[in-house]
């Protein structure tokens, strides 16, 4: 089945927590707090591409999370951030916000990219709040949650040129002719059941899309 809509709940990843540590040396019989901080979380990116022209990928999937941050080490060790976890659409894909019905973004360009999520800060350790006052803090903060939103994917299919017509016209033949693009094709009626999309390159490098639609009755 041609999937051209669907919606996803997006969660970028939460900071990592800060933690208590101490200085322990040999030599240093009381050590100073050296609790490191929380990594940050990781961020959802959604990236447009022309390498596929379906939103299939995304048909049984209802959530989409990017890594968490990690927390934070000993001897003022920072932690891990979270890996960005990238989204990748058809170009000619618009994002809409599904509380509010807005269009986020409508990516009309192959390779765009789109910060849709930030992750979350990482909290501190606490190294952070040693002062002359304090010097053996045990303050720490944990890490703050990453953006989340739920978003409808809906792709429009770009193309300069339709073949319309009567099934077994010879439009995926025409198609498969023109662009060299592998399609079905057979003599029964309905052989074509999605869109195939194809283009013609010119010496400029410039290129006319045909679409191939199903036959109509």
């Amino acid at each position: 089945m041609f999937t051209d809509k669907v919606q996803l709940h997006l969660q970028a990843g939460r900071g990592g927590n800060g933690v208590v540590a101490w200085i322990r040396e040999k030599y240093i019989p009381k050590g100073g707090p050296a609790g490191g901080n929380g990594g940050r979380g990781g961020d959802i990116i959604v990236r447009s591409s022309n390498h596929f022209y379906a939103l299939d990928r995304y048909r049984n999937i209802r959530e989409v999370a990017a890594d968490n941050g990690q927390d934070g080490g000993a001897n003022s060790r920072i932690g891990k951030s979270g890996k960005n976890c990238v989204v990748e659409v058809p170009t000619g894909t618009i994002v809409k916000n599904v509380a509010t019905g807005e269009i986020i973004h409508d990516f009309i360009k192959a390779d765009e990219s789109l910060l849709l999520c930030q992750g979350g800060k990482g909290g501190k350790g606490n190294e952070c709040f040693k002062s002359p006052t304090n010097q053996a803090p045990t303050k720490t903060t944990p890490g703050l949650p990453g953006e989340e939103i739920s978003v409808e994917f809906e792709l429009k299919l770009i193309a300069d040129v339709g073949f319309v017509g009567m099934p077994n016209a010879g439009k995926s033949t025409l198609l498969s002719a023109l662009t060299m693009q592998k399609v079905k094709i057979g003599d029964y009626p309905f052989t074509t059941l999605v869109p195939n999309l194809g283009y013609i390159e010119f010496d400029d490098f410039s290129r006319v899309h045909i679409a191939d639609i199903p036959g109509l009755i």
